[in-house]
């Protein structure tokens, strides 16, 4: 049996000081924390962040609780790993993620899967948020936002070789390690990464075991020639496979398997005009199979029931940086993406083998995508950013048991954003202003699971109108930002399910449906680090939004909590100390039973505080040892956006949602060679 960890925290720091063989890596610090706990925006609605660096809450298994630190995401938890992560309230297919370049989807129709439970966050190089549809060229959709997992190509001026590795250990048998190692010289380069997590069942802090076991693991490699500095042509493939029970179902992930490959090609300073262009292709196959029966004690009443979706998804981007003068520079590029979903099933009273039976194809789309991005720098201390994008959208569904057609759709879809960016004078501080639009067509889990298209056009896209204005500043002793939204989402694509009706999701049409409702949204997120001592430095972070759901006036479903995060650290030389406290306020702004695909409100829900503790010690710029304790007082919670809990034989009876887990314990060891 296994576990996860996923907690609750964030916020805190670090800060430099003097003397040690660290007293030159300490004075460069600044404000830059060493156990990451409140990741700021870097620039107007963007937030990067360095996922090798040490994290809390505990270290992430996966891409979602990576994200739980940023102001802004929260998680929606299912068990142990793979949760949906959840930006300003919106998620899904609304929150593009893209991995080293490649966007793809999961397989399951019940979001066990989501694509970011394919990504390992340490064999990344670096996280990228982009908040609101304020960028054109990651895809069609990004009402939200968009998350880019990046790896970056290794440079070698001379042949050699550079590595980073970490092992972290924790409460309730949780294990990760990772190892990413690259050798190369000027002409070539060569990088493997293998990563390995599991965890047995957690406990939340009434002591009650969560059914949440699982183990992960994944490789991956690539490897480049450059010619010249200007040059790079790269191969890559990857594998990953896991399996992970799920509290919230009755169904568990038996089998997670990704195989993937890519070709990248890139040439920079071609001419004074074109300073780069680009190709790259990805192809990504998804299998999954959930069973009842492989990860837990089957109902002795019930029969035997699998279901096997795979997803393979083939993506295609083009593009170029144009520099039309010295103030004006032009990204423009093509991209392209066809997906192919099937499906096998089987519920009877004897097991059977999955390949037993044969595959129903259930979805197939093709999405075609032109853009161009601007930047034109007004003066010095001025800067307009802005873009446009045009999609073709396509999709054919049918009933993957008798093949029949079930629904088509076919839309244009245009996008566009304008930013405003100033400089104050004699200030480190950044206004900016800036007006999006994206629109969204109806997904494979709105329009499959939730019946969306019953008949051919029955829903229609999604169109979010989005204001984010803020102010950026960065001090030696003081940074943070502010920024603000307006929403308006017209079409919104709101699910409903009937508790009442017979069956699940996908199965009857009256058990679940999505139709279109228009939506208002606003709301803020704030953050700051302010080194007050030499040695102390104080971060907080801040995240409010308010929804409502215009047509039906109610509330808008799904609408996060308010939430605030404190943290206090020492820093002298190698050590570190730290500690923060999350406290989030109640919600009682509910819709019963709707909400979107990744889940539908439950009800109101009260607030909670928690704290965690972290240290860190570094021996030389080499080896780092990081510690923690999350939950400290144990307190029982969940998230106000979370999944209900179902009843697991063999397991404590479940409260209302999938509680967070009880006070963690961890420890981590990073080595970083070069």
């Amino acid at each position: 049996m296994k576990t996860r960890p996923t907690l609750l925290a964030a916020a805190i720091a670090a800060l430099p000081l003097a003397s040690f063989p660290l007293a030159a890596l300490a004075a460069d610090a600044g404000l830059d924390e060493v156990v990451v706990t409140a990741p700021r925006m870097s620039a107007p609605l963007t937030v990067v962040n360095d996922p090798k660096a040490p994290q809390q809450p505990v270290p992430a298994s996966d891409g979602a609780s990576f994200l739980k630190n940023i102001p802004g995401f929260t998680v929606i938890r299912k068990g142990g790993t793979d949760g949906d992560p959840v930006l300003r309230g919106l998620a899904g297919s609304r929150l593009n993620v893209l991995v080293d370049g490649a966007e793809f989807h999961g397989g399951c129709g019940m979001r066990m899967d989501p694509p970011t439970a394919y990504v390992f966050p340490e064999s990344f190089d670096r996280v990228t948020v982009i908040k609101g549809p304020q960028t054109v060229r990651y895809g069609n959709g990004n009402l939200a936002g968009v998350v880019l997992f990046e790896r970056q190509a290794p440079r070698f001026e001379t042949t050699g070789a550079r590595g980073h590795a970490s092992l972290m250990a924790g409460s309730w048998g949780r294990l990760d390690g990772v190892a990413d190692a690259s050798f190369g010289s000027p002409r070539f380069y060569l990088r493997g990464t293998v990563t390995h997590s599991e965890s047995d069942n957690y406990r939340d802090g009434d002591g009650s075991l969560v059914h949440s076991f699982y183990e992960r693991r994944s490789q991956s490699i690539a490897g480049g020639w450059t010619p010249d500095e200007n040059t790079r042509i790269e191969l890559s493939a990857v594998r990953s496979e896991a399996q992970a029970a799920y509290a919230d179902r009755s169904m568990d992930g038996s089998v997670f398997d990704r195989e993937g490959y890519g070709l990248k090609l890139e040439k920079r300073a071609l001419s004074a005009l074109v300073r780069r262009v680009g190709l790259q292709y990805d192809h990504n196959y998804i299998d999954h199979v959930m069973d009842n029966y492989s990860l837990r004690a089957k109902p002795a009443a019930a029969n035997y029931s699998w279901n096997n979706p795979d997803r393979k998804t083939d993506g295609l981007r083009i593009d170029g940086d144009l520099a039309l003068g010295e103030s004006t520079t032009v990204t423009l590029g093509l991209d392209r993406q066809e997906n192919v979903h099937t499906v096998r099933q089987y519920n009877g009273p004897a097991p059977v083998a999955v390949g037993s039976r044969s595959r129903g194809r259930d979805f197939e789309s093709t999405n075609t995508g032109l853009f161009a991005e601007l930047t034109q720098v007004l003066g010095p201390a001025s800067r307009l950013v802005g873009g446009l994008r045009h999609d073709r959208f396509s999709a054919d569904r049918h009933n993957a048991a008798t093949g029949m057609a079930n629904g088509s759709t076919e839309e244009r879809l245009n996008g566009g954003f304008l930013r405003y960016e100033h400089d104050l004078a004699d200030r480190p501080v950044t206004a900016f202003v800036g007006l999006g639009h994206a629109r969204r067509p109806v997904d494979h889990w709105e329009a499959t699971t939730y019946n969306g298209l019953t008949a051919a056009g029955s829903v229609a896209p999604e169109k979010n109108t989005q204001l984010d204005a803020g102010l950026l500043w960065s001090g030696r002793d003081l940074a943070g930002s502010v920024s603000v939204f307006w929403s308006r989402i017209d079409d919104y694509l709101l699910t409903e399910v009937n508790p009442a009706a017979a069956g699940s999701c996908g199965s009857n049409p009256a058990k679940c449906r999505v139709h279109n409702v228009d939506a208002t949204r606003h709301g803020l997120e704030a953050d700051f680090a302010w080194r007050f001592a030499p040695a102390w430095t104080l971060r907080g972070s801040y995240a409010l939004v308010r929804a409502d759901n215009d047509t039906m006036d109610v509330p808008l479903a799904q609408t996060p909590a308010d939430e605030l995060r404190l943290g206090l650290s020492w820093r002298r030389d190698a050590l570190e100390i730290g500690g923060v406290t999350r406290i989030v306020a109640g919600q009682d702004r509910v819709h019963l039973n709707h909400g979107s695909i990744v889940g539908q409100d439950l009800g109101p829900t009260g607030g909670f505080a928690t704290l965690a503790l972290n240290a860190s010690y570094r021996f030389n710029r080499k080896v780092l040892l990081s510690g923690g304790i999350d939950n400290v007082f144990d307190r029982a919670y969940a998230e106000h956006i979370s999944r209900a809990a179902a009843a697991v034989a063999g397991y404590d009876a479940p409260s209302i949602r999938v509680n967070e887990p009880g006070r963690f314990v961890w420890a981590k060891l990073t080595l970083t060679l070069d």
